[in-house]
């Protein structure tokens, strides 16, 4: 007999853990939260996240007492230190919607009504810093990261720092932007999204990122469905923001259609399947919670770590 450290619920069982948790997200709201080539509808937010929002509201409010009890039984003033939510996944998974989409649902409830949304690609090096290692074909993977930067960020959140700096990056340009950066004010919750979240440490360190975490999900699909999903946005992008005179992938507006499908099954196949092979998906087991996709970006199945 199989034994797992996960309950695990069908899209049925997972969406009558709702209750009576109401949809606040409107059509509008939805079509500016979810991501080019994925059609996310209200009913997927309703049978899917509203139960996680509801899961999230209970862990929140129990680490706010916890927290309260800590500082009661130190003797000092009641510290406000965010919850911080961990959200992993491959390449075209549907990561970043599935953070954006949380962040909405979460803000509406009335005891953590200040939540944040960090991605860790402003953590990542500068091109010119990955150009000099030789890493920029390896952009994505762990060794392009400021990892020193990224885990004194988490450090200061949940030290309960009254203000912390984190870089921004451009999709655009496909680089960091040296002169620009977001402030975050202690959040009742912070959501911290990136492919490679929850990695542990490979013994340089005695801590990573994901030791701050208090709770982390993993979006998780299979590698043909997330192929497909990473080319069909690639040859979206192609048509709209690969045409701004900026952008990094510009040249890319000059292939014929069959040249750039090519180009992106190479460009999936040669580096984010393979970063998703070596170091996204064996992180998967350390999630607190697994969604799992199929075909239509649908979440088939949840699977709850078991306390």
């Amino acid at each position: 007999m199989a034994v797992s450290p996960y309950l695990s619920f069908n899209r049925e069982e997972w969406s009558r853990l709702r209750l009576s948790t109401p949809l606040t997200l409107t059509e509008e709201d939805l079509g500016e939260l979810k991501g080019l080539n994925e059609d996310v509808s209200l009913d997927e937010v309703a049978t899917v996240y509203l139960p996680l929002s509801r899961l999230l509201n209970l862990y929140v409010a129990k680490a706010q007492e916890l927290h309260q009890i800590t500082d009661l039984f130190l003797g000092k003033p009641v510290a406000k230190v965010p919850f911080v939510i961990g959200v992993a996944g491959s390449v075209a998974a549907g990561k970043s919607t599935t953070a954006r989409i949380l962040k909405a649902l979460l803000s509406r409830w009335p005891n953590h009504p200040r939540v944040d949304l960090v991605t860790t690609d402003g953590f990542l090096l500068s091109n010119s810093a990955l150009e000099e290692r030789g890493l920029m074909m390896r952009k994505g993977f762990p060794e392009s990261y400021d990892q020193r930067r990224l885990l004194k960020f988490i450090a200061n959140i949940k030290s309960g720092k009254r203000e912390v700096h984190a870089p921004l990056y451009s999709h655009l340009v496909y680089d960091i932007l040296p002169d620009e950066k977001v402030t975050i004010r202690q959040p009742d919750v912070l959501i911290l999204e990136g492919l490679n979240v929850l990695q542990r440490s490979d013994g340089s360190s005695r801590v990573y990122v994901s030791d701050f975490f208090d709770f982390s999900i993993y979006v998780d699909a299979q590698e043909t469905d997330l192929e497909h999903w990473f080319v069909g946005r690639f040859m979206k992008l192609r048509e709209t923001a690969f045409t701004d005179e900026k952008s990094f992938f510009k040249h890319f507006t000059q292939l014929s259609e069959a040249e750039a499908k090519k180009t992106a099954v190479d460009i999936w196949r040669g580096i984010n399947l393979v970063n998703l092979k070596e170091n996204i998906a064996p992180t998967k087991g350390r999630a607190s919670l697994v969604l799992e996709k199929g075909r239509q970006h649908q979440v088939e199945g949840v699977q709850l770590r078991r306390l």
